[in-house]
């Protein structure tokens, strides 16, 4: 039943549009280098990260029985160069179209409901970086990708530019092999990070990620000795995935619409973005993640872009 299952699961994931599909086994992380990240600060304002450490690294905490994890992929990349005028912003890749915690959340959900009508006694709990999950761990285990020096999954097909997301299974399902690392000696990556935010292979530091700066809310400055490295980068940063060889071999298009980039948010005027007031900002980022910082946080990005511009 197991081997049915799963090969049903992979067959209704395929029909939704996820790229990829694994499974890993449901088990504590005790090795995982979660608990020394946050011991030396490197997470930075990202204070989330610091609660209940303990459920990221037993998914058996987050679902009683969890016995395994399906891991999915979904592909973001589209053909779209970033901007090399400093007039115009740059918003990251994954950032230009609709929000995809929303719309992955619709699509898990579904996939849930068919397994169920399958096996109607599992639970389940899905989770696309919202909850507790450490997804990159899993998605390495699950044979999805491995860790690339950047610390983003890298998948053989897809590259980096997917999304991942879970969901935790009360279900033994045979579990896949994890991905051996495929990066060698390459550390383009690491040389292309303006603000040495990638302190070695694997290890990112938070407190200088551009992606992680630009998302703070207007309430967390961004210090002022890391502003001129951002550019004009208005929200996130794909420095370090532009310059990966894998990105360059695996571009194939994403399946899903809803990922597609708003007009607006392809190379967009500074000065345009300068004028917007609160209602154009509700308007023009309705089910988008720019959202998530806010209005103001949003315009003191467009204002230390334009102070970069001159």
């Amino acid at each position: 039943m197991s081997e049915e299952l799963k090969t049903f699961i992979i067959q209704r994931a395929c029909a939704l549009d996820f790229g990829q599909v694994g499974v890993a086994r449901a088990e504590p992380l005790p090795e995982h280098g979660l608990r020394s990240w946050l011991q030396a600060g490197l997470h930075g304002q990202m204070s989330y990260m610091a609660r209940d450490p303990e459920l990221r690294l037993d998914p058996r905490l987050l679902l009683a029985g969890a016995a395994s994890i399906i891991v999915l992929s979904s592909n973001y990349y589209y053909s779209a160069e970033d901007e090399t005028d400093s007039a115009r912003g740059i918003v990251a890749r994954y950032a230009r179209g609709d929000d995809y915690h929303e719309v992955l959340v619709a699509k898990l959900k579904r996939l849930v409901e068919e397994i169920r009508e399958r096996a109607p006694a599992a639970q389940t709990r899905i989770a696309v970086d919202s909850a507790p999950v450490l997804e990159k761990e899993w998605a390495r285990r699950s044979g999805i990708g491995w860790m690339g020096k950047h610390s983003c999954i890298i998948s053989p097909l897809y590259g980096s530019w997917i999304f991942l997301s879970e969901i935790i299974i009360d279900l033994k399902l045979p579990a896949d092999q994890p991905m051996e690392d495929r990066c060698g000696s390459c550390r383009l990556c690491l040389d292309a990070c303006p603000t040495g935010a990638l302190i070695r292979p694997y290890v990112v530091d938070s407190r200088k990620c551009i992606s992680a700066l630009t998302q703070l809310k207007a309430d967390q400055p961004i210090p002022v000795e890391r502003q001129a490295a951002m550019g004009n980068r208005l929200f996130g940063c794909d420095l370090c995935q532009q310059v990966c060889p894998w990105n360059q071999k695996s571009t194939k298009p994403t399946l899903e619409s809803a990922f597609l980039p708003r007009p607006h948010f392809l190379s967009p005027r500074l000065t345009d973005l300068a004028g917007w007031d609160t209602q154009t900002f509700q308007r023009m980022t309705r089910r988008s993640p720019i959202r998530r910082t806010g209005y103001a946080g949003w315009m003191r990005n467009v204002q230390i872009a334009l102070k970069n511009s001159g």
